[in-house]
């Protein structure tokens, strides 16, 4: 009855519920905020519209017509969260109906995205009167949590970690004496893991594990550009779609009899699309010491529909159904003299998830980010930048059903239930080169 080739089993589930982890580490509520620090002080208001070296992140224009200089700075970012189970509860092929029990574990589980910094880097060098070349490296997505393997939430999510560096190769050019151009390239790796318990039949044995590894490189293109008119300057970037293909290996283990002839371990690759993003900005001098920001940024996210995982010689498609979303942030620089600046900012960003498929490894929800900084002009040449910002995520629901063994007389069923809470305290700094 239950001698099972393990193409059938649960490796499909770990392989989606992975990819779902790395699409949504490019939504918004898990997405690494913190580009810059002059853009986190001001809740990323206007950025689009900045120009100089460390506007380089949000817009390939921005160097056009800045001076030779380079940025270096850094990020920290605490997540405070919250797991709940709502009911979850798991039914295996036990005769004569199934058996249905709740799924147990730790509930609520608390702090499960660890803390983590990322350093950043941008490099403007003028060729000519016209003419600028750019780099930039940075950190635009990032996710690691640890439920642990005692939770209410390991059927969807033991570990996972997403780590996105992206690398920009930017040229610019002053079209006219007002209109400012640019193109980018950009280069980004992707490294990942997850591990997912699986159901065992007899409900007192301990649970089996999916593992799941992958890295890979994508690639995709920015374009830019900038209107300088006396007091306003508008921005307009955009950022492409990228094709992700992630190689690595898949495993199931710890399957006891009858499916202890499943456990196996082989190659997997698999293939999505991640938003395309279209992102208009503006900052307007009011006087001389004051300048007000605002950006508005639409995320493409409907092309993230499905994931495609091909392991074992056959290929499946895992449902997403992301929604398209536009984020707005508002903010203010004043200049308390010539050498410090002090701003603000507010920041509503939606979630690009559907209530209906929100996993606990996909902590994501509607946000609001307030956020203050200071620049200090140390020399002429030297200026160093700090930020500090809150993001409050709105309360959301939890929903997801885990299949395991699809299609076979051992299918197992997890429908995760639970709701999910937070918010998370950024700090950025950076110094800012003029040479």
């Amino acid at each position: 009855m239950y001698n099972l080739d393990h193409r059938a089993l649960g490796g499909l589930v770990a392989a989606g519920a992975l990819l779902a982890s790395a699409g949504a580490a490019s939504a918004s509520g898990i997405g690494v905020t913190e580009v810059t620090a002059e853009g986190l002080g001001r809740a990323n208001s206007g950025e689009v519209a900045d120009t100089g070296a460390s506007a380089l992140l949000w817009n390939p224009a921005a160097i056009a017509r800045g001076p030779r200089g380079a940025s270096v700075g850094a990020h920290y970012r605490n997540d405070e969260t919250e797991f709940a189970d709502r009911g979850t509860r798991i039914t295996r092929p036990i005769p004569p109906a199934g058996l249905t029990l709740p799924v147990g574990g730790a509930s609520p589980v608390d702090d499960v995205s660890q803390d983590f910094a990322a350093p950043n880097l941008a490099l403007a060098l003028p060729v000519g009167d016209r003419f600028a070349l750019g780099l930039s490296v940075h950190t635009p997505f990032r996710l690691k949590t640890d439920f642990g393997a005692g939770s209410w939430a390991r059927y969807d999510t033991i570990r996972s970690k997403i780590e996105v560096t992206e690398i920009q190769i930017a040229g610019a050019i002053q079209a006219t004496d007002w209109l400012d151009l640019g193109f980018g390239v950009t280069a980004n790796h992707t490294d990942a893991y997850y591990d997912q318990a699986s159901p065992n039949l007899n409900p007192a044995a301990p649970d089996g594990l999916q593992a799941l590894t992958g890295d890979g490189w994508n690639y995709g293109f920015t374009l830019g550009a900038q209107a300088h008119l006396e007091r306003l300057t508008l921005g307009l970037a955009y950022r492409s779609k990228v094709k992700h293909e992630l190689e690595g290996d898949i495993t199931l283990s710890g399957l006891q009899a009858p499916l202890d002839g499943a456990n196996f371990t082989a190659p997997a690759d698999t293939n999505f699309t991640t938003r395309s993003t279209l992102t208009a900005g503006a900052r307007f001098a009011v006087t001389e010491a004051t300048t007000l920001n605002g950006q508005v940024t639409w995320s493409g996210w409907d092309v993230y529909d499905s994931i495609d995982v091909r392991f074992a010689g056959m290929t499946a498609s895992i449902p997403q159904r992301f929604k398209n979303t536009t984020s707005v942030a508002v903010g203010v620089d004043h200049a308390l003299g010539e050498t410090l600046t002090v701003r603000g900012g507010v920041q509503y960003d939606p979630t690009p998830t559907r209530d209906s498929l929100r996993e606990p490894g996909v902590f994501d929800s509607d946000r609001w980010i307030f956020a203050a900084g200071a620049s200090a002009q140390l020399t002429p040449a030297l200026t160093l930048n700090g930020a500090l910002a809150y993001t409050r995520f709105d309360d959301a629901n939890l929903a997801d059903l885990d299949v395991f063994y699809a299609g076979t007389p051992a299918q197992t069923t997890v429908p995760t239930v639970g709701a999910f809470e937070g918010h998370a305290v950024s700090a950025a700094v950076s110094l800012d080169w003029r040479f």
